[in-house]
């Protein structure tokens, strides 16, 4: 009876095991995919939950490195990395090259066909002065919406032609999706061309031309949330950050910051 009873008592506790067995590999295959669920977002997002700390991105560090992707650097060193979109050129931007110059910062400008085509004196200027200049794609579509190899290929391609057009260099490759938009299709398609795909880990309304923040709504959002490592997004279009620059800069500073270029965030 001892050992009937001890036999079915072992058979439970197997059971019990295999149980609990089966629900880990179920559980990390639910983490895993909800990973790739949340990496699979269209638009790019980020949670901030303490000022000065890094906050999370809609998919992870270690999930984006896989592609060749970042949206922020070392959580340990106080290096900011300094990045502007440009759409189009209204004005802003020789005050802005005036303040990186005068700071002695590195940044990139994520340009996109038409900026190429129109400022092309601007373009030569950024490279003059040490900056990089980035693809921001030649038209500027929702580029999530990209399925096939040969319409994302033009949409990059067309942007590196114009760019040796203009300069006889070669377009150092970092890619900015339009608005943030993306798909992991889209990571891997840039990652195939050679790109690696730059997000960001701080930026802030500053777009609208008829509703510019003030410099004190700037430095509001700007300066509670640097952080280590931080990616930057901010618009060469924006008024408000041709005139806080050169300021924003010093603050930054003055809080012990100091400035990286994506070359060296990428390890190149």
């Amino acid at each position: 009876m001892f050992i009937t009873i001890k036999k079915k008592h072992i058979e439970i506790a197997l059971l019990c095991l295999i149980i609990v067995v089966v629900g880990i590999v179920a559980f990390s295959h639910r983490s895993q995919e909800a990973v790739q669920t949340s990496a699979s977002n269209t638009n790019w997002g980020l949670g901030f939950k303490e000022n000065g700390k890094q906050p999370t991105g809609n998919a992870s560090a270690a999930f984006l490195k896989q592609y060749n992707a970042y949206f922020v650097g070392a959580a340990d060193k106080k290096i900011i990395y300094l990045t502007f979109d440009a759409g189009y050129e209204n004005g802003y931007t020789p005050a802005i090259l005036d303040a990186l110059k005068k700071h002695n910062v590195k940044a990139t400008f994520f340009v996109v066909g038409n900026y190429l085509k129109t400022s092309p004196d601007l373009v030569k200027r950024m490279l003059n002065e040490g900056h990089i200049v980035g693809n921001h794609t030649l038209t500027h579509p929702d580029m999530s919406k990209i399925s096939d190899m040969d319409s994302f290929k033009k949409e990059m391609v067309s942007v590196e032609d114009l760019f040796k057009g203009i300069t006889g260099q070669n377009l150092q490759k970092f890619y900015r999706a339009p608005q943030g938009k993306y798909s992991v299709n889209n990571l891997k398609q840039a990652n195939e061309l050679g790109y690696k795909t730059i997000f960001w880990s701080l930026a802030y309304v500053d777009w609208y031309q008829d509703k510019q923040p003030t410099k004190e709504q700037a430095f509001e959002k700007l300066l509670p949330r640097i952080h280590p490592g931080a990616i930057v997004l901010l618009h060469s279009t924006s008024k408000t950050n041709s005139e806080i620059l050169d300021e924003l800069l010093t603050k930054w500073e003055t809080a012990g910051y100091t400035f990286g270029t994506l070359n060296e965030l990428c390890g190149k």
